[in-house]
């Protein structure tokens, strides 16, 4: 017999948050914990250089001391202009230490980009390498306020001159190795700031939370099954989107960062045979020159190494291809705005027993969502209902979870267009198949609309990956009298191989309609970004000013 509900809720009585059952949720944990349990580990290698868990959680404190001793605090940023070097990874820790926002810049842009993204993110202070130090000086020429500059001398670097105040290693000599730091005082406090592309107007800074970069560290590891004390490669930017949270995932595994200054396949190569490389991640372009580099490059490695590859929809040849070269790769998807991968093509047992370039297919799609994130879906962006499971209705990706941004820095407007219907709406055009997972199409603004026919420029560069001939393929709208736009491929061919545009369209026309053949070719260079994404938006420009001459 049910007896009358209480009034009260028992459980909400009595039951408060403390000290004792609840933290809030940061990454700057994880460093704590490896450096405790794992002192003597090798947590990074940089050339000849070593240093154990110990040793960087020391050196994150001094980092955090001496800037908090330079009037550094909650909510200041702190920008670093640094490739993958030890000094980077610090602070990542370091710097959110002490309530700091850390800022790190894409080390290809120009003068004037930083400039922007200083002035906009109201850095502070500003770490960065010799290398840089020319755009660095030009970009701090045009600010009115620049922040405090500190000179990273990297011993795998000869050249640049100082533009700052102090030396990296004379800062870190002012701070207490012993630094009290703490953990935020609610996790949904900033902890980094990241800049979109920006190729259509100045770039959205994106704004991290505390939770969300510490859900998207572990939810690295259990995507990828990851064991303790992976030893991980960085082919990725450290700048981009704080690597995929990666620096923070390394802490939690308590494993060892191999460094790497700039991507080279014989220095790729190189270090996985040296450090027995277990875990790397690239965007396709980087698989792309392993693939293509010379075979004596790979030989005598003998285990088994696992890539992460997301950055742009990746051709279902560049899986197959780094399969062959003994490679597990598994495919993620995500944005800035989602802490780097949000979804992944999780597999399935049943797939192994399928021919490769069938699996490779299926491990090409952007799958579901991540172990840490709520949600991924596609919606028809004007109802916000979900599309049919038929792998051909078109809708556009969107993400729910705590793995999204806080927002855009000082732009509302945008925040509450991109969060619009409680979704975040990332641009993305993509069909979900039977299975449930997403396959990307286009992005919106890359869809090519022939004669009232869509074409997707995904699907037609996977076909053109396939070309022995080829190396890298973008394909976008040229403006066209008749039909209003036609394909137009760019194409870099790869080293000692030729074709002809003939060649390419007699390719195409055996594996795509023929209205979806491209009707110009271009041989050349193929712009990308650092990240390696194809510049589409300088392309379509290119093929604007064809078109009109």
């Amino acid at each position: 017999m049910l007896t009358t509900a209480s009034t009260t809720n028992p459980y909400s009585e009595g039951l408060d948050k403390n000290a004792a059952n609840y933290t809030s949720l940061s990454p700057l944990s994880f460093l704590a914990k490896a450096a405790a349990v794992y002192p003597q580990r090798i947590a990074l290698i940089h050339g000849e250089r070593r240093i154990t868990w110990a040793e960087t959680y020391i050196r994150c404190r001094r980092l955090a001391s001496a800037l908090q001793r330079r009037g550094i605090g909650a909510g200041d940023t702190v920008a670093v202009m640094a490739p993958n070097i030890p000094a980077t990874y610090e602070a990542s820790f370091g710097v959110p230490m002490i309530g700091a926002v850390l800022n790190t810049l894409n080390i290809r842009l120009d003068a004037e980009a930083i400039a922007f993204q200083l002035k906009h993110g109201e850095a502070r202070v500003l770490l960065t390498d010799r290398e840089f130090s020319g755009t660095i000086a030009r970009a701090l020429a045009m600010l009115e306020n620049p922040p405090l500059v500190i000179d990273i001398d990297d011993a795998l670097y000869e050249g640049g001159e100082h533009v700052g105040e102090i030396e990296y290693e004379q800062l870190l000599q002012e701070g207490d190795p012993d630094f009290a730091w703490s953990l935020p005082w609610d996790e949904w406090n900033a902890i980094a700031l990241n800049y979109t592309s920006g190729t259509t107007g100045n770039p959205k800074g994106v704004v991290y939370h505390h939770r969300g970069a510490y859900l998207n560290a572990v939810s690295n590891i259990v995507s990828w099954s990851m064991p303790q004390h992976s030893v991980y490669l960085w082919t990725l930017p450290m700048f981009h989107c704080n690597g995929w949270c990666f620096p923070w995932t390394m802490a939690a595994n308590a494993g060892t960062n191999v460094c790497l200054r700039r991507v080279d396949p014989a220095l790729i190569f190189e270090a996985i045979r040296t450090h027995r490389v277990t875990h790397m991640c690239a965007a396709p372009i980087v698989y792309n020159m392993l693939i293509n580099a010379p075979a004596g490059l790979s030989e005598g490695i003998e285990h088994k190494v696992a890539g992460f590859i997301a950055g742009s929809a990746p051709p279902a040849s560049t899986i197959e291809g780094m399969e062959r070269l003994g490679f597990d790769i598994t495919h993620v998807y995500g944005l800035t705005e989602t802490y780097g991968p949000a979804a992944v093509c999780a597999k399935h047992e049943n797939w192994a027993e399928l021919p490769l370039d069938e699996r490779a297919r299926l491990n090409a799609r952007q799958g579901v969502a991540s172990p840490m994130q709520e949600a991924l879906t596609v919606l028809d962006p004007v109802t916000m209902q979900p599309v049919a499971w038929d792998g051909q209705t078109i809708g556009e990706i969107m993400f729910r979870g705590n793995i999204t941004m806080k927002g855009y820095l000082k732009n509302r407007a945008a925040t509450e267009e991109a969060f619009a219907g409680g979704w975040f709406h990332t641009g993305d055009l993509a069909v979900v198949d039977p299975d449930g997972y997403v396959r990307i199409k286009d992005r919106s603004k890359d869809v090519i609309i022939s004669g009232g026919e869509n074409i997707s420029s995904i699907e037609v560069e996977d076909v053109l990956y396939r070309h022995p001939a080829v190396e890298v393929v973008a394909v976008v709208a040229k403006p066209d009298q008749k039909w209003g736009e036609v394909p137009c491929a760019f194409i870099q061919l790869k080293e000692g191989q030729t074709a002809t545009e003939d060649d390419i369209r007699a390719y195409c026309r055996e594996h795509l309609a023929h209205y979806k053949v491209p009707k110009s070719v271009v041989f050349g260079p193929v712009p990308k970004t650092s990240t390696g994404k194809l510049q589409k938006f300088l392309l379509r420009e290119r093929a604007g000013q064809a078109a009109a001459a």
